[in-house]
């Protein structure tokens, strides 16, 4: 093994530690399923779907904390009816133990369905932590919004980072997955010229059907020409295969600059199953002995 190569493997040994994952509230069965594949004490993301309720959200958040990960739930502001309805979960994830780590998201309605029309709103609020709450994570945008403009999603990576620390609560972003990892990395370097030094979870897609993957770029605007699939290891003419990040992985890891990008850690969005995706983790870093 050369030096950069040993270099990289270093790199990523520590990309790798500490990884999160994401799952649904209809997810519990297939976390119970995974445990024993998974590292305890991981961050696990829990959603806030529009076809969910208060119950399931709760019900989940609890399971991840039973079998002995860190349950993280999802705060979809323009989906919160009420301010009512913001402290009844609160409430529910107090009472449960669960509310230390959040994550606040804007959401998809295009008219909120409350008074939260973005998720500054919730950290201005002033509820999370008078619930307890001492972590929030927030969304990074590297490939920008379909619909939101760029000079306003920096603005409100800007305000809500300052928002967090004003108010004395620890935060980090995760990003929007993505198949390329240059403009992953120049926008991680962004946020740091911009100030923000908060660390950033990349999200990355676990292993997953090519038809799934890009239903979802589609979705969130991820670009996927047909270089950047090849780049990333899959054919945009045989939807049919599998894709897995590795060699998006492999590439971050020689692209990365601590003095550069500060501290990065990887978001797994679990398309593919939360089983599937921490057991490819666990192949993939006995492969590459990280």
């Amino acid at each position: 093994m050369t030096t950069l190569d040993t270099a990289s493997a270093a790199v990523r040994t520590a990309l790798l530690e500490d990884f999160s994952l994401e799952m649904t509230g209809k997810d519990v069965p297939g976390l119970e399923e995974a445990r024993d594949t998974i590292p305890q004490g991981t961050r696990i993301n829990v959603t806030f779907l529009g076809n969910e309720d208060l119950r399931m959200r709760l019900d989940a958040a609890r399971a991840v904390r039973r079998l002995g990960f860190v349950p993280v739930p999802h705060f979809s502001a323009r989906r919160l009816g009420s301010r009512a309805d913001f402290e009844q979960f609160l409430t529910g994830l107090r009472t449960d133990g669960t509310c230390d780590n959040v994550f606040a998201v804007g959401g998809d309605p295009a008219r909120p369905e409350g008074p939260y029309t973005d998720s500054l709103s919730l950290i201005e609020s002033g509820l999370l932590q008078e619930y307890g709450v001492r972590h929030v994570g927030i969304s990074g945008y590297p490939e920008g919004h379909p619909a939101i403009p760029g000079d306003v999603l920096w603005s409100a990576l800007r305000d809500k980072s300052a928002a967090l620390a004003a108010r004395g609560l620890d935060g980090g972003v995760i990003t929007q997955f993505g198949f390329d990892v240059d403009p992953v990395l120049a926008w991680v370097e962004r946020v740091r010229d911009e100030g923000i030094a908060l660390p950033v979870r990349i999200g990355v897609p676990g292993p997953a059907g090519v038809r799934r993957l890009m239903a979802y770029a589609a979705r969130f605007g991820v670009g996927t020409s047909t270089a950047i699939a090849k780049k990333y290891g899959f054919s945009l003419t045989n939807l049919m295969g599998t894709a897995g990040p590795d060699r998006f992985l492999h590439a971050l890891a020689e692209g990365y600059d601590p003095d550069r990008h500060g501290e990065v850690k990887i978001h797994f969005y679990t398309f593919g199953g939360l089983r599937a995706t921490s057991e490819w983790i666990t192949r993939f870093r006995k492969d590459h002995h990280v």
